[in-house]
């Protein structure tokens, strides 16, 4: 099972949690808003805007905050100029690469919030361009195994222009480039296939095994700590714990 595989389907079920606390709307908001100042608030002729939407739906955002967010976004708001996005690279426990994507609007509280998180945590934030070269932007549409034929699944998403599909447990994880995520979403529920979540993703391109339940509970705080600060909006990390150490450590 591959490290991404587990990451995304970690990062859903702790967004759904998050978003019952009201915490992960709040960001996706923050990136709606961001992309529509950008790039404008047209997501047909805006990517960023439109992988913002798709993320947001995919937590089950009301859609009156989204197009409050688009509204806010692409009209004359002084909240959107305020904020800069902001890339941060560097090791956790056992070597694990970990990115973490930033929208704030006050670099050195950020900077030195992400520093101390990793510091406490076993970890060091590095130079930009540490670790960034391990991982790759992909699109991925993930979609719930009970029921579904993999090979029609697999048929469906390349005709949207997916390119690799993967089984993780109750879940496929289907990958393509960033442009086809909207594209491949469209296609699989066209198809009468429920996705659970649909958004970009730094993906490793390889990963980094730890067995040993004592550090991937050390991992898996870092990435907690990370996740719960406001200014951070994403984390990505290139690690693989087996299932059953994962299962022990993920609360």
């Amino acid at each position: 099972m591959s490290g991404h595989s587990k990451w995304s389907s970690i990062k859903h079920k702790k967004g759904a949690a998050d978003a019952k606390r009201g915490k992960l709307f709040s960001k996706l908001s923050r990136a709606i808003i961001v992309a529509a100042k950008e790039g404008g608030g047209d997501p047909l002729n805006n990517l960023a805007l439109q992988n913002a939407i798709e993320k947001a739906k995919s937590y089950s955002m009301p859609k009156d905050n989204i197009d409050r967010a688009v509204a806010k976004g692409s009209g004359a708001d002084a909240d959107a100029d305020a904020f800069e996005t902001i890339v941060y690279e560097g090791y956790g426990p056992e070597g694990v690469a970990v990115i973490v994507e930033a929208l704030t609007d006050n670099r050195n509280r950020t900077a030195a919030d992400v520093r101390h998180m990793f510091a406490k945590h076993g970890g060091n934030l590095g130079a930009t361009g540490a670790v960034a070269w391990q991982f790759d932007r992909r699109g991925v549409v993930v979609v719930p195994s009970d029921g579904v034929d993999e090979e029609e699944l697999l048929l469906v998403a390349a005709d949207g222009g997916a390119d690799d599909i993967e089984q993780d447990g109750d879940v496929f994880q289907v990958t393509s480039a960033p442009d086809s995520l909207s594209a491949v979403r469209e296609a699989i529920e066209g198809a009468g296939f429920t996705v659970d979540s649909a958004e970009l993703m730094l993906v490793p391109k390889t990963t980094v095994a730890v067995e040993d339940e004592a550090k991937a509970r050390q991992v898996m705080r870092l990435i907690d700590a990370l996740e719960d600060n406001d200014d951070v909006q994403d984390v990505y990390a290139n690690f693989d714990i087996p299932e059953q150490v994962l299962e022990a450590v993920v609360t």
